[in-house]
């Protein structure tokens, strides 16, 4: 093993908490490390997280060499024979113990996590086929609806190619993808992106509407809406404005939308797939505290939305008291606005549903979605924030 690598993963295993990701350390480090060949990035990032999905069975008082073996060795089993790890010890080792109680932990999710993420990338609309052909190594969903979202089976660096510099890509999983197409922004519309974070989301309802309209995006920390900025020039998507946003009671603009995303901020269960080293630093409380935030920023958004206009909400989780139950407690506040029914992309043939739970095994991060249209003639005032 070299020993770049294992200075990387030794610094990475050591530091992760809730306040330091293990993403985020790996980027310090590999900077921290002048002119690291790409391949010696991608091993140290693989060997990262296989330690995190497998530390259940790992004996962390050993050197991070042997760890880093101890890994390789469970996920080549697990690839050759999956069934050879019980239920029941999947259950005790491959997550924390209080999940059991904040959603249903079914036999299957516990084999998705075991797995190693799939690479989904978004195409231009119109382009997935162009630019699987260019890249090579690539296969698209055949649904319709998926046909500009590519999946990258091969090994080279995506952020080094003319495409990413072009825009012509975005690493974006296939989950987050779904949002934006359930959102369905027209041109000219005017939206609100309400968590926008660094703007995966917004680029794609940008796409989506021919950059025409607006975009209001907001998000609480400045260096996310900075990066946006970067990546909306790298993807000329240029209809968009941006402002903080706390969260609060109070929104950050007068505007009133034809729609809005509140893709809110979560627990992540949803993406302990790709970010195993999340699995040892959330928290119930955690989740009981997130879920309090949820409920204050849709009611915050709900009062932004004309009469007609359309609120989707999704997080990147599956316990219960961030999605049905938050979903639940807007209905019974806010009557005037009503659920859309929600076709799944991936099984367009199934009958809609008014709430949509996708999971690791279909494929992309776990996430949850509910559409609301609010009535045109609500018999109501508006509810008081508070």
């Amino acid at each position: 093993m070299n020993e770049r690598v294992i200075q990387i993963v030794e610094a990475v295993v050591r530091q992760n908490s809730r306040t330091n990701p293990a993403d985020g350390l790996l980027r310090i480090e590999m900077r921290r490390q002048k002119e690291l060949p790409p391949d010696l990035a991608r091993k140290a990032a693989r060997a990262v997280f296989a330690i995190f999905r497998w530390r259940g069975w790992i004996d962390a008082a050993r050197p991070v060499v042997e760890q880093i073996g101890q890994a390789d060795e469970l996920q080549e089993r697990f690839g050759k024979a999956p069934q050879s790890f019980p239920d029941e010890e999947l259950l005790a080792r491959a997550v924390p113990a209080w999940i059991s109680n904040e959603m249903e932990v079914a036999p299957s999710w516990l084999r998705s996590l075991q797995a190693e993420p799939r690479l989904w990338l978004r195409a231009r609309i119109g382009q997935g086929d162009q630019l699987a052909a260019i890249l090579g190594n690539c296969w698209i969903p055949p649904q319709p609806a998926l046909a500009d979202c590519v999946e990258y089976l091969g090994s080279e660096d995506l952020f080094r190619t003319r495409e990413f510099h072009a825009g012509e890509l975005e690493l974006q999983d296939i989950n987050s993808q779904i949002v934006s197409l359930v959102c369905a922004p027209k041109p000219g519309e005017t939206w609100w992106d309400a968590c926008a974070g660094e703007g995966g989301k917004l680029l794609h309802l940008s796409d989506l509407m021919q950059n025409k309209g607006l975009i209001w995006a907001s998000d609480r920390t400045e260096w996310r809406l900075k990066r946006l900025k970067i990546r909306a020039s790298r993807s000329k998507a240029f209809n968009y404005r941006s402002v903080l946003w706390d969260g609060g009671a109070k929104p950050p603009m007068k505007t009133k939308f034809d729609g809005a995303l509140v893709d809110a901020p979560c627990s992540g269960v949803g993406t302990w797939q790709r970010n195993p080293h999340a699995r040892w630093t959330t928290t119930a409380e955690d989740v009981a505290e997130l879920a309090a935030v949820q409920k204050r920023m849709l009611r915050t958004v709900a009062g932004s939305i004309k009469p007609g206009g359309r609120l989707i909400y999704s997080v990147c989780t599956l316990t219960k008291a961030e999605t049905s139950d938050v979903a639940l407690e807007f209905d019974k506040a806010f009557p005037e606005f009503v659920r859309e029914p929600i076709v799944n992309p991936l099984k367009p043939e199934a009958a809609p549903t008014n709430e949509l739970c996708l999971w690791p095994a279909d494929g992309g991060n776990g996430m949850f979605i509910v559409a609301w249209r609010r009535q045109k003639e609500t018999g109501r005032q508006e509810t008081k924030q508070t």
